[in-house]
């Protein structure tokens, strides 16, 4: 923060921005030349360089405001007993036409200092596709263990969707390098687990561990119907990821169905061609 130590009144409106521009404001938060620099700025002669004072302030609230929102997350976990290990599951593409259902399980470090936390965590389809990607790779990098599983539309058919959920869910939750102490499921309870388990209504919301399962199956999903998209090119699944959009089902309608169609989600459709 040396821009704190000259003359402001020496340097240009441009110049100051330019240095501005670079702060991260995350990793300075709790610096306290930071605090001297925002006290520089908003007490400066110039107005244009007080709003530069003024938006580290609110870039700074904004952060503390984010950090307390996902303390409260890693805390509902930790409040929920005492147990070393807490995995959070969760699923992604139980309702479309086409493609897999995905089940992640994550357990993080519930422990980590301020500086640690994963910022952002929440409900995986309240984020942009470019900030999911980007918590994707850091839950993966910062939890102490994950397993992603899968479930085809082949099964799908062939033994029903609630059974292919649990079936996810149960391989996520004990095939980590880890075994939980206790899982923590999204919605309703996983049927068959031999591990403690609550089921936590919209738990993507309240929990830190659910909610970065969220992320990393949907992540891990969406990424693999792109690659479909490649192969079955008409049907838009870089887009609806297998869901049925407009533009999907008339295509159904137009070329028929592909390999990774789920036939017992399309009999309506299908009954009418």
């Amino acid at each position: 923060m040396s821009l704190s130590n000259i003359n402001l009144e020496e340097l240009s409106y441009k110049k100051v921005k330019e240095y501005i521009d670079k702060i991260d404001i995350n990793k300075e938060k709790n610096n306290q030349e930071l605090e001297k620099l925002i006290d520089l700025l908003i007490n400066d002669k110039r107005k244009n360089i007080n709003l530069l004072g003024n938006k580290l302030i609110k870039e700074k609230e904004k952060i503390e405001k984010e950090i307390n929102r996902v303390k409260l997350m890693y805390d509902f976990d930790k409040t929920l007993g005492n147990f070393k290990y807490i995995a959070g599951v969760d699923e992604v593409g139980r309702g479309p036409l086409a493609g897999p259902i995905v089940a992640c399980a994550v357990i993080l470090d519930l422990n980590v200092l301020e500086e640690d936390l994963i910022l952002d965590l929440k409900d995986s389809k309240k984020l942009s596709s470019k900030k999911r990607e980007e918590l994707s790779n850091i839950i993966k990098e910062k939890a102490l263990a994950y397993y992603i599983a899968e479930s085809s539309n082949e099964e799908i058919d062939k033994k029903g969707i609630a059974y292919c959920n649990n079936k996810v869910f149960l391989e996520a939750c004990t095939s980590m390098k880890i075994k939980p102490d206790l899982v923590l499921s999204d919605g309703y309870k996983v049927r068959g687990i031999d591990i403690p388990n609550k089921a936590v209504i919209k738990g993507d919301a309240k929990s830190a561990s659910i909610a970065a399962a969220s992320i990393v199956a949907k992540v891990y999903r969406d990424n693999l119907m792109k690659e479909y998209a490649k192969k079955y090119p008409y049907y838009d699944f870089e887009e609806n990821a297998g869901y049925g959009t407009k533009k999907h089902i008339e295509a159904i309608k137009e070329k028929g169905i592909c390999i990774i169609h789920r036939k017992s989600f399309l009999n309506n459709i299908l009954n009418k061609l």
